[in-house]
């Protein structure tokens, strides 16, 4: 826990950015009766049967302190699906950074080994390189600023029904692009001093 927090209090480094990530399953779910549509007087009106069309998966990609996101839906979330994130995170939105400070939970599919099932090994070393992973602890998802971010995009976009998944990522695109244009940064306060008062019960007694 300790280790994640020190990390938030690092001050920017474009160098060295702190980016967060994290990812959740969303199920795709579609209409069987048309609503009928909002008029004067009347609210829209949405028949309480649905249709479920499978799920997809989200990933969060969030820099707190520049205000920056992205988020990819894919079809799966395997250890394949999450190094090609890890690859177009390293090669398009940092290719200057020297490393990503990288932030998540300690998933199975969350590790450079991955690398090594997606990629050439020596690709894989190259990204490897490249990072340096933090993992937030058992029981301790809330460490991860990506859950804020997923927070707001399932209550400011994903929290009525979508029925399939290109109208997801346009939806999803739409959302991230007003976000990064209004530079939404976030400001973490919890720091080391916190934890070892409020959470003190977490320490070992010696």
């Amino acid at each position: 826990m300790e280790d994640v927090l020190e990390v938030y209090q690092r001050p920017y480094d474009p160098e060295y950015p702190v980016v967060c990530m994290d990812e959740s399953p969303k199920q795709l779910i579609g209409e069987v009766h048309p609503p009928i549509p909002i008029k004067p007087g009347s609210v829209e009106k949405i028949d309480a049967e649905y249709v479920r069309n499978g799920t997809v998966e989200i990933f969060m990609e969030v820099e707190p302190l520049a205000g920056k996101r992205h988020v990819a839906v894919t079809e799966h979330r395997t250890k394949i699906d999450w190094a090609a994130q890890i690859k177009e995170m390293l090669d398009i939105r940092y290719p200057d950074a020297k490393k990503v400070v990288l932030v998540m939970d300690n998933l199975n599919t969350h590790s450079t080994a991955s690398f090594y099932e997606a990629f050439l090994p020596e690709e894989a070393r190259r990204l490897a390189e490249r990072l340096e992973i933090h993992y937030t602890p058992k029981h301790g998802s809330w460490l991860n600023i990506a859950e804020i971010e997923l927070s707001v995009l399932q209550g400011q976009c994903l929290n009525r029904r979508i029925a399939d998944i290109e109208t997801m990522r346009n939806e999803v695109d739409s959302w991230q692009t007003n976000r990064n244009n209004q530079i939404k940064k976030i400001n973490w306060q919890f720091t080391t001093d916190n934890a070892r008062i409020k959470l003190k019960r977490l320490y070992p007694k010696l």
